[in-house]
């Protein structure tokens, strides 16, 4: 699987913020979207990755987004309206009603690992202390704790009756998020 990433090329000179922010799109209108803020000046990213999709008659690579339904920008925040008025824009991410900015750092990281075509596709977000599920190895299908020590990820186990735990090192992406119980 290779790696394309395209930043869009603005055409004025907007002051710029510090921070990045995240506009969501409509289901594949990232590409769009992210074109036409950039026409509007705005400084966009869209980092986008390369996947084999096969049908019956024929196999065909497609260009698809790292973040699906996502655009980064940075950019004058005072012409939010030209933001939510471009076709395929749903909002802009915010919390607490105030828009949510994206450290420079994190941007820089996900452009690295583009840029350098690196091997990527999207993958559950996981946290310390989610439920994950081992999906292939020795430990397929057990399920304990995310932790992390001395940077290595550790499933927790553990025996309820006893009140007790044992740690085991997985790779990382062995993980995946375990489904919910059902009710």
């Amino acid at each position: 699987m290779s790696v394309l990433s395209h930043q869009y090329e603005s055409n004025g000179a907007a002051p710029m913020s510090p921070l990045w922010y995240a506009v969501h799109t409509r289901h594949q209108h990232e590409k769009l979207v992210a074109r036409t803020l950039a026409n509007k000046g705005f400084e966009v990213f869209l980092p986008l990755y390369t996947e084999a999709r096969r049908w019956r008659d024929r196999t065909k690579v497609v260009e698809l987004p790292l973040f699906s339904c996502y655009v980064f920008l940075r950019g004058d925040l005072d012409r939010r309206l030209a933001i939510l008025t471009t076709p395929g824009v749903h909002r802009m991410v915010a919390s607490g009603g105030k828009l949510a900015g994206i450290p420079e750092e994190e941007i820089q990281a996900v452009r690295s690992v583009v840029e350098n075509r690196v091997s990527v596709e999207p993958y559950p977000f996981l946290k310390c202390g989610d439920l994950v599920r081992v999906k292939s190895g020795a430990l397929q299908g057990l399920e304990g704790f995310l932790v992390r020590k001395k940077g290595q990820a550790r499933l927790i186990i553990s025996v309820g009756l006893l009140e007790r735990s044992v740690a085991a090192e997985v790779d990382a992406c062995l993980l995946s998020p375990a489904p919910s119980p059902r009710d």
